[in-house]
């Protein structure tokens, strides 16, 4: 046994290797819908990752507590358009299975499910552009540019800084 050990070590080595890689990767891929952004997150879940945005705007763009407060209102006003549009299924995707769950697609329900989110969008628009005017005009003229060229792409090495 020995002997064995000694002429195929190097292929063990391998083996365990590549076997801790693979089930590392599989097990890194398996958590990868356990992100903060599914259709269920709660005010306060939102709230907590709105308020770390709100921050990193404010370091690049050097809010004031004025324009802060109004960057939280258009995060706000953004997850209700978005609760409004998700309404009140727990799981939309299983809406849309609904479609093609039986032999044909069902056009009617579809018509009804696009009607019931583009009326919810016109509804909710306004509240939302507002707020996001409030906040824009609240800026000046140094921040607006920063917020072009943000736009733009043009904000330091590979997208960062």
């Amino acid at each position: 046994m020995k002997n064995f050990f000694q002429r195929n070590i190097r292929r063990i080595v391998f083996g365990v290797i590549a076997t801790t890689l693979v089930v590392g990767g599989l097990s890194a891929c398996g958590h990868h819908r356990d992100h903060l952004w599914g259709a269920n997150v709660t005010q306060e879940q939102f709230a907590e990752k709105r308020d770390k945005m709100v921050d990193r705007a404010a370091s690049k763009l050097d809010l004031n507590a004025e324009q802060k407060k109004l960057l939280s209102v258009v995060g706000d006003k953004m997850f209700e358009q978005r609760k409004a549009m998700i309404g009140q299924t727990i799981d939309p995707r299983a809406e849309i299975k609904s479609l093609i769950a039986g032999p044909k697609f069902d056009t009617a329900k579809a018509q009804t499910l696009i009607t019931d989110k583009t009326s919810v969008m016109q509804a909710k628009s306004p509240e939302t552009l507002a707020a996001l005017a409030a906040f824009y005009d609240s800026l000046n003229a140094t921040q607006q540019q920063k917020v072009r060229d943000l736009m733009e792409g043009r904000h330091g090495w590979f997208g960062r800084g």
